[in-house]
């Protein structure tokens, strides 16, 4: 079970572009890191979806790698892997509980 996450205090954001080559912005909202694994996890958002409690607000999750630069590799979650998402979901829903808490 993963115990070392990170709720983004300020305002990052992450650059990823798309197969047209142009760039999409997210801001990144949390990322951890699993005990088991030693794999580092991340949840980030669209930066131009607007924020309305009452509607639905898309979150994807990326398993990434940094070097020693700090540059950042990001790594698509197998579908096939049920383990490695029921976890992934397991930490989200426990990070936004205690968010609401």
């Amino acid at each position: 079970m993963p115990n070392q996450s990170h709720a983004h205090e300020g305002t990052e954001f992450l650059r990823i572009p798309n197969e047209d080559g142009s760039e999409e912005v997210f801001e990144i909202l949390f990322t951890f890191e699993n005990d088991e694994t030693g794999r580092k996890y991340m949840f980030v958002t669209p930066a131009d979806a607007e924020e309305n409690e009452d509607e639905y607000q898309e979150v994807i999750a990326f398993r990434y790698t940094e070097d020693d630069q700090g540059n950042l590799e990001l790594q698509m979650i197998d579908e096939e892997n049920e383990e490695e998402w029921d976890m992934v979901e397991e930490t989200f829903n426990t990070l936004m509980a205690d968010l609401e808490d």
